[in-house]
């Protein structure tokens, strides 16, 4: 592998290590907004999508990005371009994200396509102790893109992911 190469699967490797600020237990290619890293001469251009327009944690993904860059080729340019087409979609969460949102007792997307067959799905389960006896408190919850529910078995309050 050449330098250059080598170069750049290091950025590609530490950028799609970064986490979302909002979601610290999984990272941006987790979530799915990491779109495309790519090295080009003294530049890094970096793509990203937000979980929906107006995402107030962009700002902050970016300087991470940036930071990230430079920890490991500190001698290239960062340019972060945001784009909204495709859209994000849940669709896009990795099935590891799906299992580290779940792992931090956060309720992964109904629907998502890696999540497995969710045609008819009837409830929510508890992320703490899998009751399907749950109900939603709140359409808003610690973040836009969570809802609150709250589990009638164990009493335990959780984030559910929203599906887009």
């Amino acid at each position: 592998m050449t330098p250059v190469a080598a170069a750049a699967v290091d950025v590609r490797v530490a950028v799609a290590a970064v986490l979302d600020p909002e979601l610290p237990m999984v990272t941006i290619e987790d979530l799915g907004i990491l779109r495309g890293v790519t090295v080009e001469d003294e530049t890094v251009r970096v793509v990203i999508t937000p979980t929906y327009a107006g995402c107030p944690a962009m700002e902050a993904i970016r300087a991470d990005i940036e930071a990230a860059v430079a920890a490991v080729d500190p001698s290239r340019r960062v340019v972060v371009d945001t784009v909204l087409a495709p859209a994000w979609s849940t669709d896009d969460i990795t099935v590891e994200g799906l299992r580290r949102l779940a792992a931090a007792g956060i309720s992964p997307p109904l629907g998502s396509t890696r999540g497995g067959p969710t045609a008819v799905r009837l409830s929510v389960r508890c992320p703490q102790c899998g009751s399907p006896d749950t109900g939603e408190l709140s359409r808003f919850g610690s973040t836009a893109c969570k809802s609150l529910w709250v589990c009638h078995a164990c009493s335990e309050p959780f984030d559910r992911f929203k599906e887009l």
